[in-house]
């Protein structure tokens, strides 16, 4: 198994699938790191040799922030949208949808899947002593 960026990426994939494993990498960005790198997109990860993998890893580190860099980046702009109190901040810190959806219906995944649905209206009758 390639390990590039600390993440160890499937054998069994091709390489242009198997970089967007690495959190930052999506399909696009993988295909460019492959033609900057003249690697076939087609090829398994586990038929890649030592040097394509260091070209692969070369250009990865070269100005492409992943992983932990990524993930502080996107945190510290969260906490500066909540620090200065905007709309947005706000949302995030209520844990409701940040992006003008509507929230009546359809924000289950962001609100933890609550289902808070109405009875019959009846009460259960209590149970007898």
């Amino acid at each position: 198994m390639p390990r590039i960026a600390g993440i160890n990426i499937p054998n069994d994939k091709q390489i242009d699938i198997a970089l967007t494993y690495i959190y930052g990498i999506g399909q696009s960005l993988s295909r460019k790191i492959l033609r900057e790198t003249q690697i076939n997109p087609s090829k398994k990860a586990s038929d890649l040799t030592e040097a394509e993998i260091l070209k692969i890893k070369k250009i990865i580190d070269g100005g492409h922030k992943i992983e932990g860099e990524l993930r502080r980046e996107l945190l510290k702009n969260i906490r500066r949208l909540e620090a200065i109190g905007c709309w947005r901040g706000v949302r995030h810190r209520r844990g409701l949808p940040v992006r003008g959806q509507k929230t009546r219906k359809n924000s289950r995944t962001i609100r933890g899947n609550l289902r808070k649905t109405v009875g019959s209206g009846r009460k259960a009758a209590p149970a007898p002593k």
